[in-house]
């Protein structure tokens, strides 16, 4: 064989392997669109488990899709204020954000249930609730009207009761109590004497130094001490019986999640998940250490009196009954939700309640 031939030959051959090679990963390439979302957070970058679930967000669905689906995240303020997240997505504003369904509670009560109403689900039972008991589909079914999709982004676990001025001895010390609050629980314990106000987390601590606040609620040992509230407010109350495990989500524009690649979408359900996993993992962690943290500064702990709880679980039931009657949307996902409650509670009570409470008084003996 000619040799000229022949390494033209060879040169082909060589050239049409390498250019097969380069044509077929372009190829694949161009079934993903390089893709770029913006969210915005209901909460400050300062609240670095809150805020850091955003962050793992976009960094989890970026690495899922080799760097071509990327979410650049804001925190509160910088686009829009905290509680107008959804708003903006709903606009089309931004295509994310990140923030609680019950902050939108003055749209529709309905909006609490999804993340959390007084006396309701812990933390385990909640994600039972969303992921096998008809809880997200409930949440978006319901969603479906604004425009926007949620999953569950995170859960804090049982949150504390809040910061106090002065001792709450009794149902008598609520009178003309205003406390920040979310969610409905304003409007249970408005029947109470508390005079409920919903602010962002970065109003709440001038307001409660300057006695425009009296009380607020937030989240829990952790957040609450990067914020400074036991600097002006020394009583430290618990449960927050409204929060027994609230669930924050990820909400997205319903319009612009159906554009995505199916692969995109899966990447988000997955990276989704694995916030709402890691979340409540880093709360039981850093919570347990803060508590001692406050204690140590002076903090004083304290129960919410006995006739606190019973008169606020009498008043949230009231207040359910009445929106059972009144609110449509309420009372289709309320009621499937309450089921569910009773049929959670009794098996906890038969095996978690049981251990948990045998265990912990062993503890506190010092045994």
């Amino acid at each position: 064989m000619d040799r000229r031939r022949f390494m033209a030959g060879a040169g082909l051959a060589a050239g049409g392997a390498a250019t097969a090679a380069v044509l077929a990963t372009p190829a694949i390439a161009q079934d993903k669109p390089t893709v770029r979302w913006r969210m915005t957070s209901s909460f400050p970058n300062t609240l670095d488990t809150l805020f850091g679930s955003s962050e793992l967000l976009a960094k989890s669905v970026s690495d899922l899709t080799d760097g071509r689906f990327t979410i650049d995240v804001f925190p509160a303020g910088e686009l829009v204020p905290g509680l107008q997240a959804l708003d903006a997505v709903q606009e089309g504003t931004v295509e994310a954000a990140h923030t609680v369904l019950y902050y939108y509670v003055g749209k529709d009560p309905t909006f609490a249930i999804g993340s959390a109403i007084p006396f309701g689900l812990n933390a385990r039972q909640q994600n039972a609730w969303l992921y096998n008991g008809g809880g997200n589909e409930a949440i978006n079914g319901f969603l479906a009207d604004y425009g926007v999709v949620a999953y569950a982004a995170g859960n804090t676990g049982t949150q504390m009761g809040g910061w106090f001025r002065k001792e709450i001895n009794s149902l008598a010390d609520l009178q003309g109590l205003k406390m920040r609050i979310a969610g409905i629980a304003g409007q249970v314990l408005a029947p109470l004497g508390v005079v409920a106000q919903q602010l962002a987390g970065g109003d709440v601590y001038p307001a409660l130094e300057r006695g425009t606040l009296d009380a607020t609620e937030f989240v829990g040992p952790y957040d609450d001490e990067k914020l400074g509230f036991y600097q002006v407010a020394p009583y430290y109350y618990y449960p927050a019986f409204w929060e027994a495990g609230p669930t924050v989500h990820f909400v997205f524009n319903k319009a612009q999640l159906e554009t995505l690649p199916a692969e995109y979408r899966a990447a988000l359900e997955v990276a989704a998940a694995q916030c709402n996993i890691r979340m409540l993992a880093d709360y039981d962690v850093k919570n347990m250490r803060a508590i001692r943290s406050l204690v140590g500064k002076g903090v004083q702990l304290r129960p919410l009196p006995r006739d606190v709880l019973d008169a606020a679980y009498e008043s949230a039931q009231a207040l359910y009954a009445r929106l059972d009657e009144t609110n449509p949307k309420w009372k289709a996902m309320f009621d499937p939700w309450k089921e569910f409650r009773t049929q959670a509670f009794e098996w906890f009570r038969v095996a978690e309640y049981t251990n948990d409470t045998y265990v912990y008084s062993q503890q506190a003996a010092g045994r």
